[in-house]
């Protein structure tokens, strides 16, 4: 396991013991959540936006509108891209050591636009095969004009870093006499069944792909 970070940005220093900086940890962590958010700079203001992110070798894609203020501010800019995920409620035996078991990835970079068209819908074609497989095919075909409007980003993770917090609370060592009750209050993420359109066409089904979704 590495435990070197790639850049002096991403060397974690709250809870460093936490640090992971190698590529197995980080890629698994991408690829269990779909949902990033972006943080930059627009007109001189912070904004972080959330979107759906899916992950190609060593490269994070994202997409949104063309005409999208987050797209038109990160081009060629320096954004931090964050994808985490919580686990579970640490209960300690005080507040200072109230946490909570997580897994979590920042990287840090420049993204650039994916311009070839036939790149650009092979990409979103990934994204929703991804999610469900074989759906793109299932669907309606894109219309040139919503291909135009979409815009692809995508990022190298090379210099990324995670964080990682497993296990029970860490008291201070005159706290375990304290009578109060501690412990973790695991959290998990549920899919449950699928709610039709009440204007699917009738016949229509549901394709047993979607049955196994898991985020």
């Amino acid at each position: 396991m590495t435990t070197t970070p790639p850049s002096e940005r991403t060397r974690v220093r709250r809870y460093n013991w936490l640090a992971r900086y190698d590529r197995d940890t980080i890629v698994a962590i991408l690829d269990a959540v779909p949902l990033c958010h972006i943080g930059y700079v627009a007109d001189g203001q912070p904004l972080v936006t959330p979107t759906l992110h899916w992950r190609e070798g060593e490269r994070i894609y994202w997409h949104g509108s063309a005409a999208s203020r987050m797209i038109r501010a990160i081009e060629g800019a320096e954004i931090c891209l964050t994808v985490s995920a919580i686990d579970g409620l640490v209960m300690a035996r005080s507040a200072f050591n109230f946490n909570i078991n997580h897994r979590s990835v920042m990287v840090f970079g420049r993204p650039s636009r994916v311009v070839d068209p036939a790149a650009k819908e092979a990409h979103l074609r990934t994204m929703v095969n991804r999610l469900i497989p074989g759906q793109w095919e299932r669907l309606r075909p894109m219309k040139p004009n919503e291909l135009e409007a979409t815009t692809v980003m995508s990022m190298p993770f090379d210099e990324a870093s995670a964080k990682v917090r497993v296990g029970p609370p860490e008291d201070e060592p005159g706290d375990y006499s304290f009578p109060v009750w501690a412990g973790v209050i695991p959290i998990r993420q549920t899919v449950l069944p699928p709610e039709p359109d009440p204007r699917n066409l009738p016949g229509v089904e549901l394709p047993a792909a979607a049955l196994a979704f898991r985020p």
